[in-house]
């Protein structure tokens, strides 16, 4: 059974990580929650739940203006092209309906079965707005407890900036500032 949004804030104060959620009508697109944004400082996101031609599956998380081109994302990837994740597959693999696609879903794969793509723009901004598990509410946190809550899953991201066409480029991981990969 998927995780709870109860479930989620559980395990954030397991660990230890701040987070303060507004409950508000729910949003199904980016679009719907201009009004959300204007009322909560941080950066709001845009979360994809994607599968190539191969039945890999991804879980794009970036910031909400960020433009992004798929097949310039599945070809850095080494993927194959990508479409969207139908409702059955998100149920089954992250728990959550369209709409509630969220970084904070990776609680309900404890397989590892998606791999988890984040946007290098989203450490611009404290805190990150996500929604917790369902559309009808938005959790902030910081960019730290972030990837705290990810790493405490077992999960390393692949660290992606997007230009503004949005063509991703690599981020070299480690200590110190990031690197652009050529």
């Amino acid at each position: 059974m998927p995780a709870t949004p109860d479930d989620l804030f559980a395990r954030f104060d397991a660990l230890g990580i701040a987070h303060t959620t507004r409950r508000h009508a729910p949003v199904f697109t980016v679009a719907e929650s201009h009004g959300i944004k204007a009322s909560m400082p941080g950066g709001h996101t845009k979360n994809l739940f994607l599968k190539d031609k191969k039945g890999a599956l991804f879980l794009v998380c970036a910031i909400a203006d960020t433009a992004i081109d798929l097949n310039a994302l599945a070809k850095i990837l080494g993927a194959g092209r990508f479409s969207f994740g139908s409702a059955e597959r998100l149920m089954r693999h992250l728990g959550v309906e369209p709409g509630s696609v969220t970084l904070f879903a990776l609680i309900n794969d404890p397989d590892r079965a998606v791999t988890l793509v984040l946007d290098e723009a989203l450490f611009a901004h404290d805190p990150v707005n996500f929604h917790p598990l369902k559309n009808d509410a938005t959790t902030a946190i910081c960019p730290a407890d972030m990837l705290k809550f990810i790493h405490s899953l077992g999960r390393e991201p692949i660290l992606l900036a997007f230009d503004a066409a949005g063509r991703p480029a690599r981020i070299e991981p480690g200590p110190g500032p990031a690197h652009v990969l050529p």
